[in-house]
């Protein structure tokens, strides 16, 4: 069961600036790409999992009626309507992404869904390494699928606590990086023989094959808590959900 939702890899600010064009150039071009079938595909390998695993981030945020809310590394859009639901008409949120064509995506839905309360989303282009808002201005945040996609996983956990709130939470969602070695040979055996192979289906194999590398390098349950707790959270606590193939932060400011 796999969430393939990805979100846009952020660059380092130590790259030199023309390759740093280059290669945001190039993941621009590659989340515009898998846009159209980017839904289709979170329903088909994850069995439908994944709306109950979004669904969990964003209780687990703290979300309540009249909240400034912040939904990072967006996508489409499935965190920020579940975020918009939770705020109300009161409220209002951001979502957030590097790809145009994501974004393009989520504000077709906004309007085809016409839900009231989905007024309150305003669809912002943007870095999660150098977020566009003034410190202490949401009440809460999510993110999902997109902090192991960005490079500087430090200073983007530091944006996200610059602009939070005091005693406010941020819900981060992703794969699991597991300790164990049942789980994590499951895990790559389905990206191996059920993630890419499907994937190919689309023709959009190879914009799907990085995911076992990814996972690699990300970090542990334990390593993002300590990233969190550096970053200056007073409290962290790692969750692994999926029968441990997800995982979901969650960070107290």
């Amino acid at each position: 069961m796999f969430c393939l939702q990805l979100s846009v890899p952020l660059l380092a600010a130590s790259r030199s600036k023309r390759t740093a064009v280059r290669c945001a150039s190039d993941r621009q071009e590659l989340f515009n790409r898998i846009a159209p079938v980017y839904d289709n595909l979170n329903d088909l390998l994850s069995f439908g999992q994944h709306r109950i695993w979004k669904r969990m981030a964003v209780s687990w945020s703290g979300a309540k009626p009249g909240d400034s809310l912040l939904d990072l590394c967006c996508g489409s859009g499935d965190l920020t309507f579940l975020m918009s639901e939770k705020a109300g008409e009161r409220g209002k949120v951001i979502g957030l992404d590097f790809s145009k064509e994501q974004l393009s995506i989520a504000s077709s839905r906004q309007y085809l869904l016409s839900k009231a309360c989905y007024n309150n989303i305003e669809w912002l282009e943007g870095d999660a390494l150098d977020l566009p808002f003034s410190n202490g201005y949401f009440d809460a945040i999510t993110m999902g699928y997109g902090l192991r996609n960005v490079v500087d996983k430090r200073r983007a956990m530091q944006e996200m606590f610059r602009v939070l709130k005091p005693g406010s939470r941020v819900s981060i969602l992703d794969f699991n990086k597991s300790v164990q070695p049942l789980t994590a040979f499951f895990q790559e055996w389905m990206i191996d023989n059920v993630v890419v192979p499907t994937a190919t289906v689309y023709g959009l194999a190879k914009e799907y094959q990085y995911l076992k590398s990814s996972i690699d390098t990300f970090l542990t349950g334990k390593e993002l808590e300590k990233l969190a707790l550096d970053a200056g959270f007073s409290y962290a606590r790692h969750y692994e959900i999926g029968g441990g193939l997800m995982g979901n932060l969650v960070a107290a400011r």
